[in-house]
């Protein structure tokens, strides 16, 4: 598979490499990371040819957005493809109800030391996109996600939605969106609004396929474009020797997904294959899926993963996968 091979977003003439580059991780949302490290990350992958970069304002309240900016303006507009997201102001501290993730982060950008409240109204989500465009210093973004409205999905389908898509028939955005950690509301978003794509983290992986059975058959049938974040759900194939690090979706991994875990990178290691490569390729099995977003912290981390995203993969690690019941079984697998 190749990295930087481009191909459309669903129905859209919105362009994407099939690695994307998320950008919560250099916004210091795991440890602190240097503004200078992010932004030569952030420049490492436009150069290598990634065009692909996922922000949101949430992500270090605002400070991913500022990062990814900074860089992104310098180089031509038509070489990348910018996602933000949309359900989250930034607010003060002092605000009655402003959530204090990522307080204690350094900051760099200039910008008051804030929060978040949950917004999903039409008039929210306008707001939060002129607030988006000025962290970033740029005068457009090519995909709006509703950001994982759980808890708020009527009122993401009342206002958010309602928004977007009037942005996207003003030609001001190019594909509407929700990215989300479960399958299940974006299922019901499908079906109830007319959405481009969905940013769907780690339910589509080589250790969960819970996307598999209603909503990347949905989203192949409606011509709805796939971005799989989280394929290393959230640390626990990068980390199985390290359990302080080993996360199944943010938190400590239960025995079952380790044990699960450890017996498919026991297979790959059969075949000479990394689990991290399993990972990056096995999604593309599926026609749905346009790209993968992996979040790098170095260098090192970015080239990592784009050489494993063009590691030759054998056809029978696959089939050794299912025989052994770690794959679900209807699973489509890469050729």
């Amino acid at each position: 598979m190749d990295p930087f091979s481009r191909t459309t977003l669903g129905q859209t003439s919105v362009s994407v490499t099939r690695l994307g580059l998320g950008t919560g991780a250099l916004a210091g949302t795991r440890r602190p990371v240097p503004a200078q490290t992010a932004e030569t990350v952030l420049r490492h992958a436009h150069t290598r040819g990634i065009g692909l970069f996922d922000t949101a304002p949430l992500y270090g309240h605002g400070q991913a957005e500022w990062r990814a900016g900074k860089v992104l303006r310098t180089v031509p507009r038509e070489s990348f493809t910018l996602a933000t997201k949309v359900g989250r102001l930034l607010a003060p501290y002092e605000t009655p109800g402003a959530n204090q993730d990522y307080r204690d982060l350094p900051r760099d950008s200039g910008l008051d030391a804030r929060g978040w409240v949950f917004d999903f109204s039409y008039d929210g989500v306008m707001r939060s996109v002129e607030e988006s465009l000025r962290r970033l210093g740029l005068d457009r973004v090519d995909i709006l996600h509703v950001h994982d409205p759980d808890a708020h999905g009527d009122a993401a389908l009342a206002g958010a939605f309602k928004a977007l898509n009037r942005l996207r028939s003003d030609g001001t955005i190019g594909a509407v969106g929700a990215g989300m950690n479960q399958a299940e509301m974006l299922v019901r978003f499908a079906q109830e609004t007319d959405p481009d794509c969905f940013l769907l983290a780690g339910r589509y992986t080589l250790l969960d396929q819970a996307g598999l059975a209603a909503l990347l058959p949905l989203c192949e049938a409606r011509g709805i474009g796939i971005i799989l974040g989280g394929v290393f759900n959230s640390g626990i194939i990068g980390n199985l020797d390290n359990p302080a690090r080993a996360t199944f979706n943010y938190l400590p991994a239960e025995a079952h997904w380790l044990e699960k875990a450890r017996r498919i990178r026991a297979i790959c290691a059969e075949f000479d294959v990394p689990i991290q490569a399993a990972a990056l390729q096995f999604p593309f099995g599926h026609p749905a899926i346009a790209a993968v977003l992996t979040g790098a912290e170095t260098t090192a981390e970015l080239d990592e993963n784009a050489a494993n995203m063009q590691r030759p993969i054998p056809s029978g690690l696959w089939h050794a996968l299912k025989s052994a019941n770690l794959l679900h079984p209807e699973a489509p697998v890469p050729a």
